[in-house]
């Protein structure tokens, strides 16, 4: 429930927060299940968020397990679509909860669902595509041993940054495959590195490998370039958006580093914060213009000073 109140606004912020999302094929966004998306692991949560707010039928994601060990937050987590799934370094013990987890996946599978995963399991921050673990195979051998016609598809996330706001993203889906699409041949003992093995194959040709200290290769392969006309078009609402947003950014920007700044997941606890203070912001500078001006101009606020963060995000410098 508490997924689809929030979609559209995500998709909102989304829009935002990121400057450009290139998609190498729009007709996947419609999909139907069952599905399982395999996907790369760059950027915390926030991988998630993007392909959630993107695909038109709901999408569930699995997320590391210790982030449900307060019952109010897993709570929180399900009505948001996020299952738990758990590694060895987070109690073996725990190990036994991934079956209900994936008992939970058939049953979205059999709804012609959706889920998410993410197959290199850990969140770096980093231009390349690192070894695949078991699960997203597990998961798959197990829904077809089920006799769910399950399919996947490998997805490919990159980000032009991991620390700044204004990012461009490119999302590359590659080929589909399932069941009857594996060579099975001498599978027998080996069936999760066969798997893996054709995952990674797709994988490697969807993510960007690209070396940190690569400046040049960075810029040339995410760069966007803008009109002209729309630069001057945009040049005064930028400024102004600029200036009234950096109220709310410089202060919530230095929390969030002080908080997560050596962490992978600084960029998202960012997101995060911005995502729910947003609202207030906006609301507060509704309340000023409706004492300054009265009347319905407040209403206003709501759709211009969005606008002008949008205006500045296409503006502002890239690199």
């Amino acid at each position: 429930m508490l997924f689809n109140i929030l979609k559209f606004p995500a998709r909102l912020a989304i829009k935002i927060y990121c400057r450009n999302i290139k998609i190498n094929d729009k007709k996947i966004l419609t999909s139907k299940g069952p599905l399982l998306i395999a996907c790369n692991h760059p950027n915390s949560f926030l991988d998630a968020v993007i392909l959630a707010t993107l695909f038109k039928k709901p999408v569930y994601s699995l997320a590391r397990g210790d982030t449900f060990k307060k019952k109010y937050v897993s709570k929180l987590l399900y009505s948001l679509n996020i299952l738990p799934v758990y590694r060895i370094s987070e109690g073996v013990e725990n190990l036994n909860n991934n079956y209900d987890t994936f008992s939970k996946c058939r049953d979205i599978f059999k709804q012609n669902g959706i889920v998410l995963i993410f197959s290199e399991g850990l969140c770096i921050n980093e231009w390349k595509l690192r070894s695949l673990k078991k699960g997203t195979a597990r998961l798959a051998f197990s829904s077809w041993e089920n006799k769910i016609d399950l399919t996947i598809l490998p997805t490919g996330i990159n980000y032009h940054s991991f620390s700044s706001f204004g990012k461009n993203v490119q999302i590359n889906f590659g080929n589909t495959f399932n069941w009857d699409d594996l060579d099975r041949k001498n599978m027998d003992g080996h069936s999760v590195n066969k798997f893996n093995d054709t995952l990674k194959s797709d994988l490697m040709n969807l993510v960007d490998h690209i070396d940190s200290a690569d400046s040049d290769k960075i810029k040339n392969t995410f760069f966007v370039k803008h009109p002209i006309l729309l630069k001057i078009l945009l040049f005064i609402p930028a400024l102004i958006g600029k200036y009234i947003h950096s109220i709310l950014y410089v202060p919530t920007q230095k929390f969030a580093w002080k908080k997560a700044g050596k962490s992978d997941h600084y960029d998202s606890v960012l997101v995060g914060l911005l995502f729910i203070l947003y609202p207030i912001f906006l609301s507060i500078i509704a309340l000023l213009i409706y004492f300054l001006l009265g009347g319905w101009y407040w209403i206003l606020s709501f759709f211009i000073i969005p606008f002008l963060a949008w205006a500045f995000v296409q503006l502002k410098k890239q690199f």
